[in-house]
């Protein structure tokens, strides 16, 4: 992998890591157009999965330092029951990474077939969650946030938006959307760190030739700072987004890039 390829897989990484598009799926799509294929590198992919995370600590410093504080001072508030949320929305995509991880990644290799049905998914649920006038809620409660994990949990499939999916579910069971982006983001952190974990602990299984897999260090390092920095910038505008209701868009370009990919499959 050169470094213009650990650019592009960067670029992409970090801007649909957030934007409601589906990230595994653009990658996919990449790697079909160009012949760029970033999860043959192990080093590569755990470099971009903690850029993201770190691309996330920055845009919500302020929410997770009021998290921490609250949690420590090791009584029941509003700060503890968010930190409670977090870990509940965590289970589904925890068992899901636990026991199906095998079935999951044989999926992932399937090809753009998938990939394009589960974008005209990701542009239903987004046009659904658009149209619905839910009545709203001022905060996330516990059966929401497992239901959110769920949603999570069912976009490991390429082509799925993680945070299209967790953001519109979070719409349609009637949470506020100025705290369902936020929420979005921040329980995303342990799963991509536990995937991250996952992929260092088979890279030491299978040697060292499948943690350098090629790449040289300018590259990953190129790799890194582009999905940190479109990551932040990606964070940050998905928030606002979100907060102004204005997913219909994403949810034609789901569709017509779902459709289109369909078409190349076959």
């Amino acid at each position: 992998m050169d470094w213009l390829q650990a650019l592009i897989l960067g670029l992409v990484q970090g801007l649909t890591e957030y934007l409601p598009v589906s990230s595994s799926g653009h990658l996919t799509i990449v790697s079909a157009l160009f012949g760029v294929n970033g999860d043959d590198n192990l080093t590569f992919t755990v470099a971009v999965h903690i850029a993201t995370v770190l691309s996330t600590l920055v845009v919500l410093w302020k929410e997770i330092s009021w998290m921490f504080k609250g949690l420590f001072k090791f009584r029941w508030n509003e700060e503890t029951q968010y930190v409670v949320n977090i870990l509940i929305s965590m289970i589904p995509i925890g068992i899901v990474g636990l026991f199906l991880k095998d079935y999951v990644e044989e999926v992932f290799s399937s090809g753009l077939l998938i990939v394009g049905c589960m974008l005209l998914l990701t542009a239903t649920l987004l046009a659904f969650s658009y149209f619905a006038r839910p009545r709203q809620r001022e905060k996330i409660t516990k059966r929401d946030a497992f239901i959110i994990g769920l949603a999570q949990a069912v976009a490991v499939m390429p082509g799925l938006s993680r945070s299209g999916s967790t953001i519109a579910t979070g719409i349609l069971l009637g949470d506020k959307k100025e705290k369902l982006a936020q929420f979005s983001f921040l329980m995303v952190i342990p799963p991509i760190l536990g995937e991250a974990l996952l992929d260092v602990l088979k890279a030491s299984q299978e040697g060292l030739a499948a943690v350098a897999g090629g790449i040289s260090f300018p590259a990953l390092i190129v790799g890194f700072l582009a999905a940190f920095v479109s990551g932040c910038f990606a964070c940050k505008w998905m928030i606002n987004i979100v907060k102004r209701g204005k997913l219909i868009y994403f949810a034609v370009y789901c569709a017509v890039v779902g459709a289109i990919t369909i078409i190349c499959s076959l």
